[in-house]
């Protein structure tokens, strides 16, 4: 964590990421929903509702989401995180997020998904380092560019967030609702519902989001890609649909 951290940094920290004009490119894509916008499995706002509550359950909580808690963590925790420590803790909390990135990359198995977390993160790192910059992050991104990591959106996330003081349980949370709200943003133009259908569907999934965060808390590096075949289905056969709005 930065040394000048001040109380309302972290705050202002998840502001910043999780606001819906940073420009990482999450309005193009919506992770497989278009596809059952074309089944038709999706087409009005209580479907989109159901549909997303399954893609936060059973995709998000042991992907993305539990890779923000991890990384979080492992840059927190002292003389472990990539830009704390020195000697052998310095050199496990890298060989952790190489270990975990190489993961991440690994269980997207859909490859419109596996760009998608790539194209942003590498988006994100440069963002962080414009405007959020810290240890932890400047550690992993000079790795990315060696090539030693792929570079993937979720472990850029929490390490730009631990670098500024957001706790990992705040970053979770933050993670989870800011990538609900950009899919409810798609799915107002996708579907398209109205902009109030939407907001209702936000309120919905603010206790859903909660109760996505206390499990993510409770699983491990075992569980990393437990996603459901279905939503993975999808996914792939998004990149042969005919027409096509989103580029997954």
């Amino acid at each position: 964590m930065l040394s000048s951290t001040t109380p309302h940094e972290p705050l202002l920290t998840l502001l910043q990421l999780c606001d819906s004009a940073l420009p990482t490119g999450a309005f193009a894509h919506t992770f497989g929903m278009e596809t059952y916008l074309q089944r038709g499995t999706v087409h009005d706002e209580a479907t989109f509702q159901e549909w997303l509550a399954q893609f936060v359950d059973h995709q998000l909580v042991y992907a993305d989401g539990l890779a923000v808690r991890l990384t979080a963590e492992a840059c927190a925790a002292p003389g472990t995180g990539t830009g704390t420590g020195t000697g052998e803790d310095a050199q496990s909390g890298i060989d952790f997020l190489i270990e975990l990135d190489g993961l991440m990359y690994a269980q997207a198995l859909p490859s419109q998904v596996r760009q998608a977390g790539l194209t942003m993160g590498k988006r994100l790192l440069d963002i962080g380092r414009l405007s959020l910059p810290g240890p932890c992050l400047e550690s992993y991104a000079a790795l990315v560019d060696a090539g030693t990591y792929h570079g993937h959106q979720a472990i850029a996330f929490g390490l730009i967030g631990t670098d500024h003081g957001v706790p990992a349980t705040s970053l979770v949370s933050a993670y989870l609702f800011s990538t609900v709200t950009a899919l409810m943003q798609n799915a107002v133009r996708g579907i398209p519902i109205g902009q109030n259908a939407g907001q209702r569907v936000l309120g919905v999934m603010r206790s859903h989001v909660t109760r996505a965060e206390a499990r993510i808390a409770q699983l491990t590096l075992d569980d990393l890609g437990a996603v459901s075949p279905g939503l993975e289905i999808a996914q792939m056969q998004h990149e042969t649909q005919r027409a096509r709005m989103f580029m997954s």
